[in-house]
């Protein structure tokens, strides 16, 4: 039988913030003692880690790696941009995006549950660096990408580390011509994707919800014009299609000379080399995506810095 109740448990959760597995062991461990099993918890890191994970982690670094014809892209934030400075840290994160790639599945919680380089899991390491480096710490995504032939074109945009940074690319380019074509057509694309932020592939890829949003802003538009059904009606599907074509990313036009759209740049590199190229897909993970003015802010002073 037991030596503490659920009650215990409940209490003990409620004073530290730890899980409820880890409260059950530091109670069985301390024969039932509440007091005793706050302090193993504190102890071991655990409480310290949980208090904290409620805090805001909005800063940190996206990594990225490629190996074989797979590359991935990983996000783990922290609370303050101090911490992405962090050689613990940045070692985590490096250490982490290895693991990601090994894995078959971009879930999260996959990733958490793989092994960390040296013993335990991933989740267990971030645990631990929670209490060691003293704030949040949350591994927020991870994305992976392949070809059968071609290659797997990373990229960095203002890399605090290598392969780590603030926005992390990877294009990957379908093909059987050699890696000294691939290697810079993919930098060129990858550069491009920094500064001009695709939201999908092509057109047809774009997300229907947002499709959506923007037909409606557009119905409104038209309807302020005061014009005829029938002319509003050409002006919401051309203002759609407008859209469609600034954000897929096939259709953007190049921001090297801003008249070439990507998909005639690939189809051209493909006819020098003598050689197919298809671009089949690309990740894009800016640090701290959502936060709307942040990312309007940063995307204009990485579009500077490419076309400067």
């Amino acid at each position: 039988m037991a030596a503490y109740t659920a009650a215990d448990v409940k209490n003990l959760r409620e004073r530290t913030g730890a899980g409820m597995m880890d409260c059950k062991k530091a109670l069985s461990e301390t024969n039932g003692d509440v007091e005793a099993a706050v302090d193993a918890l504190r102890a071991k890191g655990l409480a310290a880690a949980q208090k904290k994970s409620s805090r805001t982690a909005a800063e940190g670094l996206v990594g990225v790696a490629v190996e074989g014809l797979k590359g991935v892209a990983v996000e783990v934030n922290s609370e303050t941009d101090f911490v992405a400075k962090n050689d613990q840290f940045q070692d985590f994160v490096r250490k982490v995006t290895s693991v990601a790639l090994t894995q078959d599945s971009d879930d999260v919680e996959t990733l958490k549950a793989a092994g960390y380089p040296g013993g335990g899991t991933v989740a267990d390491k971030l645990t631990d660096n929670v209490a060691t480096i003293g704030e949040n710490q949350q591994l927020r995504r991870a994305k992976s990408v392949s070809v059968s032939s071609g290659l797997v074109v990373p990229y960095m945009h203002n890399a605090q580390a290598p392969n780590l940074g603030k926005i992390g690319v990877l294009v990957a380019l379908e093909s059987e011509a050699g890696a000294d074509v691939l290697e810079p057509l993919g930098k060129q694309i990858a550069m491009h994707i920094a500064a001009a932020f695709p939201q999908a592939l092509d057109a047809d890829s774009l997300d229907a919800d947002v499709i959506e949003r923007e037909r409606a802003i557009a119905r409104e538009k038209a309807a302020e014009s005061g014009k005829p059904e029938a002319v509003q009606e050409k002006m919401v599907d051309g203002a759609v299609k407008k859209f469609a074509k600034e954000n897929a990313l096939l259709s953007q036009l190049f921001v090297m000379d801003n008249k070439t759209t990507i998909a005639d740049v690939v189809a051209q590199a493909g006819k020098e080399a003598g050689k197919p190229i298809t671009l089949v897909d690309y990740v894009r993970y800016q640090l701290g995506e959502g936060i709307e003015k942040e990312q309007t802010d940063f995307a204009a002073e990485v579009a500077a810095a490419v076309k400067g």
